[in-house]
């Protein structure tokens, strides 16, 4: 009950933070080119994409992590296209706060699941990750671990979006820090729909791949309590922050 409850809090925390930052609803009532469409493809495919947000060792057959999670990511306010998808109101930074969770399987798996909601706005989104540790890692040596994942976003009427990401990473812990890096690809799959297709009939769907680099830090300063800061770069640079419980 205490862990659930603390798991709660910290996801509460974080929402409340960062609501006031994007309450906005996506939706067009413009129309935009296709060059247009497709860097608005990029920068929200990227900006979705399920982040790392762990160090490459295992959790264990045992192991479990559950937390909250806000990711944010600056974007071009003066754009044509983001100001038709905010209905001339773009945001600064897209904001992004997350619940997630992941555990451990056998053989060195791990496998989790996260999912978005922005207050005051329509945008949510939902994912799906599977890893495998390719070295569990020891006192000498580092972990090595690789990943697949997919990420869909939801309630907005006017645009179809997903990705699917596989990367490899790399991290070593020292007493209660855990730094990681690693790189990889996310490929972003997008679609108009509703009045965005309506307003521009000709935009055909977008097939998009990025490449990925990320780094951070899992710190474990207290018995199941962790928080991981991460730096990624796909398009834009990606900061993010998530704080939970790890055992």
């Amino acid at each position: 009950m205490k862990k659930t409850l603390l798991c709660g809090v910290v996801a509460a925390a974080l929402t409340l933070a960062v609501s006031p930052v994007l309450a906005a609803d996506i939706g067009f009532t413009s129309s935009i080119t296709k060059d247009e469409f497709k860097s608005l493809s990029k920068e929200a495919g990227a900006a979705l994409g399920y982040r790392n947000m762990a160090p490459a060792a295992p959790l264990g057959i045992t192991g479990f992590d559950i937390g909250g999670e806000v990711s944010a990511i600056s974007i071009d306010k003066g754009s044509s296209y983001w100001d038709a998808a905010f209905k001339s109101d773009a945001p600064s930074y897209l904001v992004i706060p997350k619940l997630r969770a992941r555990k451990g399987l056998p053989f060195g798996i791990d496998v989790g699941a996260m999912y978005a909601y922005v207050p005051s706005s329509n945008i949510k989104l939902y994912g799906a990750e599977i890893s495998k540790a390719i070295l569990d890692g020891t006192m000498a040596t580092p972990a090595v671990g690789v990943r697949a994942t997919y990420t869909k976003l939801a309630g907005v009427d006017d645009l179809s979006l997903q990705t699917y990401g596989v990367d490899a990473s790399v991290s070593k812990g020292f007493l209660f820090i855990t730094p990681y890096a690693g790189a990889g690809m996310l490929v972003i799959n997008s679609e108009a729909k509703g009045n965005l297709k309506t307003l521009a009939p000709t935009l055909k769907s977008e097939n998009i791949t990025v490449p990925r680099y990320f780094g951070g830090v899992k710190i474990s300063p207290l018995p199941l309590l962790s928080v991981t800061a991460e730096a990624e770069y796909a398009v834009r640079a990606i900061y993010s922050l998530k704080a939970g419980i790890s055992f």
